[in-house]
């Protein structure tokens, strides 16, 4: 009796300390995410770089953080600086009034008269739609420039989150495999069921990070491209607009360069728009789906519409995070329900053969 008191008894304060301990790391959530999805990408290049320098862990770990630096970490930080530029920049078009969002969609309404038809059709009101849609576009640049600002004003705090994510992503690459032996050891669910779930946990990580981020970037760097060729302001800024939009489905990047094509059209620039419209329905629109079975494979995608919901709960709770977070989430939700469901199914069939089985008459009346 006095024993059971005692398991309770430390049980209890396994989880209040275990609570307490996720609270205190619930600051640096992001840079552990980012650090742990970098050791679970780059793993099969530290076993490539064990294979041929032989087993060096800290050497290995090393050289595959260096990898990460200069393949992901550094041109991601160029890209970030860059983006924040074109933001300050656009935010200060708009307001110095070279930029009006307004006219250009009045341009637009009065080259197309059809569109406005078409949505007087579902009684909607396109003047109405018109105000809102400039509103968004100068709330989003004015967003753009807020973050910019806070981004110059909390420059520490980023190199901090950076410095953090690449210590910690060394020693999960150095350590991780002695890390999930010995979560395996600890979790009291079964060794091999989380053998499974982690395993699971790795396949939808790196599809999740690796397949859908680089997709989105292809996606948005052939847009900056072809924004860029055709000479059309904010090349870059737009190429990362079509990489987030890029992530979700039913989305995707063509809100972003039919607007451009249909204004290119409306100026008189048949030539540009033709082949904006060309370009991005042939190889941006294919890149998903030649891409997305390779990078991520058939297994771990998700539906449509769950990477939709999941994406945007994801960017409520986590914020720009959110979207690799959200689906992710979502994706170890179905690969945990699934793997209930299988188990549970084996185990009930297996009970209902056994309870409902029975030795056929004939076969008794053959061995009499």
């Amino acid at each position: 009796m006095y024993e059971a008191l005692e398991r309770r008894s430390f049980l209890a304060m396994l989880v209040l300390v275990s609570l307490a301990f996720i609270f205190l790391m619930k600051p640096f959530f992001g840079p552990i995410f980012w650090a742990v999805a970098i050791a679970l990408i780059f793993h099969p290049i530290q076993q490539w770089l064990t294979l041929k320098l032989g087993p060096r862990p800290n050497g290995v770990a090393l050289l595959t953080l260096l990898i990460c630096m200069v393949i992901v970490v550094i041109p991601v930080m160029v890209l970030v600086s860059s983006l924040v530029a074109e933001g300050v920049s656009l935010y200060q078009q708009i307001q110095a009034g070279e930029i009006r969002p307004g006219e250009y969609i009045d341009r637009v309404s009065s080259s197309f008269p059809a569109i406005e038809g078409f949505f007087a059709q579902f009684d909607i009101d396109f003047a109405q739609l018109r105000d809102r849609a400039v509103n968004a576009f100068v709330g989003g640049s004015q967003f753009m420039a807020k973050q910019a600002l806070g981004f110059g004003q909390n420059t520490f705090q980023f190199f901090l989150g950076l410095a953090l994510m690449v210590y910690l992503a060394f020693f999960l690459l150095r350590d991780g495999t002695q890390l999930v032996d010995l979560l395996i050891r600890a979790l009291p669910l079964g060794d091999e069921r989380e053998r499974l779930l982690f395993a699971k946990f790795a396949e939808v990580t790196r599809a999740t990070v690796k397949g859908n981020l680089l997709i989105a970037i292809i996606q948005g760097a052939l847009g900056g491209i072809i924004f860029w060729v055709l000479g059309i302001k904010g090349a870059v800024l737009w190429g990362v607009v079509m990489a987030i939009v890029s992530l979700l489905p039913a989305v995707g990047a063509a809100i972003v360069w039919v607007p451009a094509a249909l204004y290119l059209a409306a100026v008189g620039n048949t030539v540009s728009a033709l082949v904006l419209t060309a370009f991005g329905v042939i190889v941006i629109g294919l890149a998903d789906n030649i891409l997305r079975p390779i990078f991520v494979g058939r297994d771990t995608k998700l539906p449509d519409y769950i990477v939709l919901l999941s994406t945007l709960g994801g960017i409520v709770m986590f914020g720009i995070n959110g979207f690799v977070m959200g689906p992710l989430v979502a994706a170890l939700f179905m690969a945990f329900w699934g793997i209930f469901i299988r188990e549970f199914s084996d185990t009930t069939s297996h009970h209902r053969v056994g309870a409902g089985k029975s030795v056929p008459p004939s076969s008794n009346h053959s061995e009499g």
